[in-house]
């Protein structure tokens, strides 16, 4: 009888651990079940994405709002079509604006909503209009030591 307990116990917490490192993942992995509150999907034109990733956040005024679930290649526009759901509680203007920024100097990208002052909110499945691509670093980078360059030799 003493080690039918001992084994209920542990098979207990094996169980419990099972849970705990299940919990874990998840969160890590941005898949936890408090997203499973009602969304509604939400598009944006790029001309560069940079490195903007699926699963990605999208945020307004610093909060979380929704996540990004598909990222694909317009042949016909040659621009970057970036899926987003949103958050039901959140609903946007239909000027609203769309920027692909970076939190801190090098960390992850995420797009960011600026809500315009339209009365009229954006529906599920539209494309939001008035989008900024991500600005590459290593653009700007060379565009300064380029005009550095032309600004050494035009002193000459």
């Amino acid at each position: 009888m003493n080690r039918t307990v001992l084994d209920l116990w542990v098979g207990f917490f094996v169980a419990l651990g099972l849970a705990a490192l299940l919990f874990l993942s998840l969160k890590v992995g941005n898949l936890s079940s408090s997203h499973l509150s009602e969304t509604y999907e939400l598009q944006a034109k790029f001309d560069n994405i940079g490195g903007l990733k699926v699963r990605g956040p999208v945020k307004s005024a610093g909060v979380v709002v929704g996540r990004i679930i598909d990222i694909r290649f317009d042949a016909a526009t040659y621009e970057a079509v970036v899926s987003m759901t949103i958050d039901g509680r959140y609903h946007f203007p239909k000027d609203t604006f769309a920027s692909i920024n970076t939190a801190g100097l090098l960390g992850e990208q995420y797009v960011g909503l600026d809500a315009g002052g339209d009365e009229k909110m954006l529906q599920a499945g539209e494309t939001i209009a008035k989008t900024q691509s991500a600005i590459v670093l290593e653009k700007l980078i060379s565009q300064f030591l380029f005009s550095k360059a032309a600004d050494g030799q035009d002193k000459k």
